[in-house]
């Protein structure tokens, strides 16, 4: 992965980075809270010799003070000066208990010894630093005294007295919610790169990419309004949905630049996935670009195309196959374009075998004839074998591809099988992509005439969309323009009599 994978990750898991960061956050925030405030007195001893002899004495006792003074510091922390202070102040405490609440250093070259107490008491910490100072001069006074008697050449003495502090030590609820934070946005990236490593799921195009070299004919956002309005023409003429079926329209025909693909076969790899929906759309885009289109319900499983136009799917495919009726009878034109319908008839008992025979053959031959394009809507790829057999009869196929409906190794498995059987795989499409993110495949462009001409957008923020009365006359309303704008397109209209 290179920097720009990384990037990519973060801002597809942006959310659960936050989370876990304000997570690590709220635990330093209850960290500090939870914590009780301890305390740090300090008192500092001066280390000296007594001597008053010349300058070379003088600084003969100065090497020797300042030797001395790390063996002082250890012996402050011992229990022959801590016992005295617990017995002292009547603290309930061990000497080893108490030495874990003493600290005593020195800097380098100097005979300054700081002494340090940690306590939950500010009073306290205070009162043990400075009988800890008064043990260890005595104790110290007493270790270097002379064995024949005499004064002791070393004196201990106190030269910062230990006061009650007015602030806590800790806890340092600044520090703990830095630490909390970073350990937050640390263990955030973490689980986002394991999730990244464990998800096999296909959520754009950078998952596509990774799968295969296909190009990508284009990408159909999520719209949650797409359940009650599946159509192109229930759509807004601008929207974002329209626009990527005419993306989608303008890149299948530069994938089929060859012109040798009349016939475009619409699959996917599990139900689910919007292969029903993007194939009826694509017929629609294609119609209203000035083709003569015949769109084909070949899911003999599931036919769903009759049920979103509106049509009776009684007599279709199945019926022209068997030979009870001939093609041009069973063919429906549908809205205003040139724009023609076969469905699939009765659901037939081997639909394999319907599909792969030479039957079939023939029909799409004949309707390659008739019609500039061909659009079939075929089964799953992975669950039955109905689409790799019609894959051998068509000029090219179209495989969609649902965000977060399929896994990665169920795509391979399914373009296998179209390679398998030699199929023209002209590209994929990708369905219900998130319209904003990471992931997002398309763009908008609107501009304020856009706004306030067209019925179906809001005229202001807030505004809730017009009725379905108000989009098919703003439909009806576009159709005349491009009639008038593009002459070709009423004459298509005109000839009624197509077969």
């Amino acid at each position: 992965m290179d920097l720009k994978d990384y990037l990519h990750v973060v801002r597809r898991s942006w959310a659960l980075i936050v989370a876990v960061t304000l997570a690590g956050l709220l635990g330093g925030g209850a960290l500090s809270i939870l914590s009780k405030p301890t305390y740090s007195a300090q008192t500092e001893l001066f280390v000296a010799i007594q001597s008053s002899g010349t300058v070379t004495e003088l600084q003969q006792g100065n090497t020797f003070s300042q030797g001395r003074v790390q063996s002082y510091v250890k012996t402050a922390t011992t229990p022959v000066v801590l016992q005295p202070v617990i017995d002292s102040l009547g603290l309930e405490i061990t000497a080893e208990q108490l030495a874990k609440q003493v600290k005593a250093s020195t800097d380098l070259d100097t005979v300054v010894i700081n002494i340090s107490v940690l306590d939950n008491s500010p009073v306290q910490a205070a009162a043990v630093a400075q009988a800890i100072a008064s043990s260890l001069i005595k104790v110290v006074d007493d270790l270097e005294r002379p064995k024949l008697g005499g004064a002791s050449p070393v004196k201990l003495s106190v030269i910062t007295p230990a006061t009650p502090p007015g602030n806590p030590t800790s806890p340092n609820t600044k520090l703990n919610l830095i630490l909390g934070s970073c350990m937050g946005l640390v263990c955030g990236l973490a689980l986002a790169l394991g999730r990244k490593a464990l998800d096999t799921k296909v959520r754009g195009e950078s998952d596509v990419l990774e799968i295969t070299t296909l190009p990508i004919l284009g990408g159909i956002a999520f719209d949650p309004d797409a359940t009650r309005r599946p159509l192109l023409t229930q759509s807004p003429p601008h929207s974002r949905r329209a626009e990527s079926y005419r993306q989608l329209r303008t890149n299948l025909q530069f994938a089929n630049i060859t012109g040798h693909a009349k016939t475009v076969l619409v699959s996917s790899s599990l139900p689910g996935e919007g292969k029903s929906t993007t194939a009826i759309n694509l017929a629609i885009a294609l119609a209203q670009a000035g083709h003569s289109v015949c769109l084909i319900d070949a899911d003999l499983r599931r036919p769903m195309v009759g049920e979103y136009l509106g049509l009776d799917a009684t007599a279709g495919l199945t019926t022209a196959l068997v030979g009870m009726a001939d093609v041009n009878e069973l063919l429906h034109s549908w809205g205003t374009d040139n724009l023609y319908v076969l469905t699939s008839g009765r659901i037939p008992p081997n639909p394999s075998e319907l599909l792969g025979s030479e039957e079939m053959r023939r029909l799409i031959q004949g309707l390659e004839d008739a019609f500039d394009t061909v659009i079939i809507d075929a089964p799953p790829l992975l669950p039955v074998t109905d689409a790799a057999v019609l894959a051998q009869h068509v000029g090219g196929v179209a495989v969609v591809v649902g965000s977060q409906r399929i896994r990665r190794q169920d795509l391979q498995k399914s373009l296998k099988s179209l390679d398998l059987v030699g199929a023209n795989v002209l590209g994929l499409v990708l369905n219900r992509l998130p319209g904003k993110g990471p992931d997002s495949y398309s763009y908008t462009y609107y501009s304020k005439d856009d706004a306030s001409s067209n019925p179906a957008l809001p005229k202001k923020r807030g505004e809730k969309s017009r009725s379905d009365a108000d989009l098919n006359a703003w439909a009806n309303y576009d159709e005349t323009n491009r009639k008038s704008r593009f002459p070709a397109a009423a004459r298509l209209d005109q000839n009624t009599d197509y077969p």
